[in-house]
């Protein structure tokens, strides 16, 4: 479907991508990962024509419908619905052509192929999309220039994925989501049959949706089969190798060295020692395993003040008289809570964290505060309030009026700031570099409690994972708004829901919150075909489900017979992994010999057992179709 051959590009003389290779097959759902500034979206702009490689190729499936998200925001007076539906080019040309033709053959072809497509249906479809990615039906009858730039990234999302492309590529999808379309969209992406290139910092997404990771490193494109997980352990395992390796050339290089300093000059060794040089010069070298250089955070040590840090009594607040966004809030915070706000973008989650940090006050109601208690708080959208035209350093000393100098560039090394990066203006910073420079300002006042509001929209998967530890380190409490639910996952030890004009805490986990919005999404969807059905369509749906139970109930020992198996062959998938990662490290083969066919009698066994499984499962399937 896509292959790239040896490409090269360079951008102001700085080398992104050097004899770069990957092939791409149909169906394939991969994550592009590596550090921010390696070029992942300067790649994107190669593979869609943007721009032209330097030096290589890279050669497309002829008649590919690629997909990608708009840069631009779409905008106006069109509705979010019928900006979705024009996102089908086929679909709008034919609808227009069937109000115009007059040719009675070409009418027939017309409504054949919208037959075909299912163009009837495609409203539902782009209603469901948008739901999805949280528009109620209100508000995608409404006119896109209603929304924010935000807002309106989810309807160029929308439109991408109801275009239903060949091969989609997506640059950080859910940057502009809250937690809830986050976990709607890792759905509809495993879901989907297309072929994926997707870019993501987003640790859970990569785990979830796709099979496969490239890594761009070091100018290269390395394939990783699996998701990140898998990823992180098989590159760690290569590098780890590949320094024992280097290891193990040095101290031969070494050895032979030092029998040619040795006998060189001697006459009856001469010729010894120039085959050595020889040998020598014909060692390659194994390149040094390059680790790229570890970002920090470190958050203040403090002292906690006693039980409740912060309670809030019957309290009421939004941003107009009269007009409260929450209401009868009851809620307690402890010095030592990890609290997750979750609930879809609207329901209040930002203005209970203002509410927390004193952005806003109560218009009802009354909050107890803990004596000398500090907040810091983090907001993306503060990174507009820097002054682009200062440095960290000058923004630090002023948040930091009575330290000197040397404390002020501590507390930024914190943060991963050096002297360099101290003294460099704000302007040149990358967005995890300005998150990163919000994270060391918030922090200037010791605080005990830190609310953070969408953290980690700039930071790459190693710079979340400082984060995370960070955060887990700090003895204060923690009030967390993310879309980012492996760092809800590490950090959060309580939940509270935002919904309905409050806050309450869940009793439930993450992943059952997750369950219960797909629920929700499914009996919604069963209603409105309720709704649009006649009384006798639903009565025959009610004789088909009962009919399928039956079915179900008389295939259920075929059906456990199928899911044994495949359990089984999974398993047994895996330890022939293991032992072919085994069987492919060259230090086996210097070792026992005994043990060397201890591992190969073990790896035709695995064989031999994969095999029989899978004939069994074979057997299994088809009297189960039989069934059908």
């Amino acid at each position: 479907m896509l292959s790239i051959q040896d490409i090269t590009y360079r951008i102001a003389g700085r080398t992104l991508l050097e004899k770069a290779s990957l092939s791409i097959e149909r169906g394939q759902k991969l994550g592009l990962v590596g550090r921010n500034g390696t070029g992942k979206t300067t790649l994107f702009r190669l593979i869609s024509g943007d721009i032209q490689p330097d030096d290589g190729d890279i050669q497309m499936q002829k008649g590919l419908r690629m997909g990608q998200v708009a840069q631009e925001a779409p905008s106006g007076a069109t509705s979010l619905i019928d900006t979705v539906l024009a996102a089908d080019k086929e679909r709008a040309q034919l609808l227009a052509e069937a109000e115009t033709a007059t040719d009675p053959m070409r009418i027939a072809e017309v409504h054949t192929r919208l037959a075909d497509i299912d163009a009837e249906r495609a409203p539902a479809r782009a209603a469901r999309i948008l739901a999805g990615l949280g528009f109620d039906e209100t508000a995608q009858q409404r006119p896109c220039s209603d929304y924010s730039g935000g807002w309106r990234m989810r309807v160029a999302l929308a439109a991408v994925l109801f275009a239903r492309p060949d091969f989609l590529l997506l640059d950080e999808p859910t940057n502009h989501l809250d937690l809830e379309a986050a976990l709607w969209l890792e759905q509809y992406l495993k879901g989907w049959n297309g072929t994926l290139l997707v870019i993501s910092h987003d640790r859970r997404f990569l785990n979830e949706v796709v099979d496969g990771i490239v890594h761009l490193s070091e100018f290269k494109l390395t394939r990783y089969a699996g998701n990140y997980d898998r990823f992180e352990r098989t590159r760690r395992e290569r590098l780890e190798h590949q320094s024992k390796q280097r290891e193990k050339q040095e101290a031969e290089r070494a050895r032979i060295q030092s029998f040619v300093d040795r006998f060189r000059a001697k006459a009856t060794k001469a010729r010894q020692a120039q085959s050595r040089l020889k040998m020598l010069d014909r060692m390659e070298p194994i390149a040094a395993a390059i680790e790229d250089a570890s970002i920090t955070f470190n958050f203040p040590d403090i002292d906690p003040p006693p039980p409740p840090l912060m309670a809030i009594q019957d309290v009421s607040v939004g941003y107009e008289p009269e007009k409260p966004i929450l209401r009868k809030l009851d809620l307690r915070i402890d010095p030592d809570d990890r609290i997750a706000l979750i609930g879809a973008n609207g329901n209040g989650k930002s203005t209970l964290v203002k509410l927390l940090s004193k952005r806003l006050m109560p218009e009802a109601g009354k909050i107890v505060k803990a004596p000398k208690m500090e907040v810091g708080y983090f907001a993306q959208h503060q990174a507009d309030e820097l002054n682009l035209d200062e440095t960290p350093y000058d923004h630090a000393a002023r948040a930091l009026p009575d330290k000197k100098e040397s404390q002020v560039r501590a507390h930024l090394g914190r943060f991963g700031f050096s002297s360099d990066k101290a003294d460099t203006q704000v302007a040149s910073l990358s967005g995890g570099e300005k998150a990163r420079l919000l994270f060391a300002l918030m922090s200037c006042g010791s605080p005990n409690i830190l609310l953070l509001d969408e953290p980690t929209n700039h930071l790459d998967v190693d710079a979340r994972e400082a984060l995370v530890q960070a955060l887990n380190a700090f003895e204060g409490a923690v009030i967390l708004v993310s879309h980012d639910a492996h760092l809800i996952e590490l950090v959060a030890d309580r939940l509270w829901l935002v919904a309905d004009g409050t806050c309450k805490p869940y009793d439930g986990s993450l992943d059952e919150y997750a369950a219960e919005l797909q629920a929700a999404r499914r009996a919604r969807r069963q209603s409105d075909k309720e709704r649009t059905e006649p009384e006798t369509s639903r009565d025959n749906k009610k004789q088909a489900r009962k009919e399928r139970a039956e079915q179900r109930q008389a295939t259920a020992a075929l059906r456990k017979t199928v899911k044994n198996a495949e359990t089984r062959m999974a398993k047994l998938e895996a330890e022939k992994t293991a032992l072919e990662t085994r069987l492919a490290d060259p230090a086996v083969y210097n070792g026992s010999t005994r043990d060397l066919m201890d591992l190969q009698l073990k790896h035709a066994d695995i064989k031999e057992q994969i095999a029989a499984v899978e004939t069994e499962w074979l057997e299994a399937q088809e009297a189960l179709e039989g069934a059908a």
